[in-house]
């Protein structure tokens, strides 16, 4: 099993509240790895990304999508190894361009897995 499908796991372990799908497409290349639903009948698609230093790879295609597709999408990183300090940190798909140029010392809009969860439980709330 890879590094984001172990994520993936975690994810689907942590926050049971989401319904997840996981998308594995191949005809559209740079879908994002899933597209979440939460209680307050609220899409939204998370990249997952998984990183052993502070650089993270886009594929084009992913940055194409991502620049197309600024609103509800989200990016998820975790940051593997002794260093880092903050294990998880989500970023807004709208933000791929400055995430891909400065990496994880970009400024993230959530750390920790549980704070992640809980902002994106309120998307679409009244």
């Amino acid at each position: 099993m890879g590094p984001e499908a172990k994520l993936y796991k975690k994810l689907v372990k942590e926050w049971r509240e989401f319904t997840f799908t996981r998308l594995e497409n191949i005809s559209i290349l740079g879908t994002p790895d899933l597209l979440v639903y939460n209680t307050n009948r609220h899409f939204f698609t998370i990249e997952l990304k998984v990183t052993k230093g502070n650089k993270i790879k886009f594929s084009p295609h992913q940055i194409a999508w991502h620049y197309k597709h600024p609103h509800n999408t989200f990016i998820i990183a975790e940051a593997l190894g002794p260093r880092s300090l903050n294990r998880f940190h989500m970023y807004r798909g709208s933000r791929i361009m400055e995430l891909e140029a400065c990496g994880l010392e970009l400024e993230a809009c959530c750390l920790g897995l549980e704070a992640c969860g809980l902002m994106l439980a309120k998307l679409g709330a009244s």
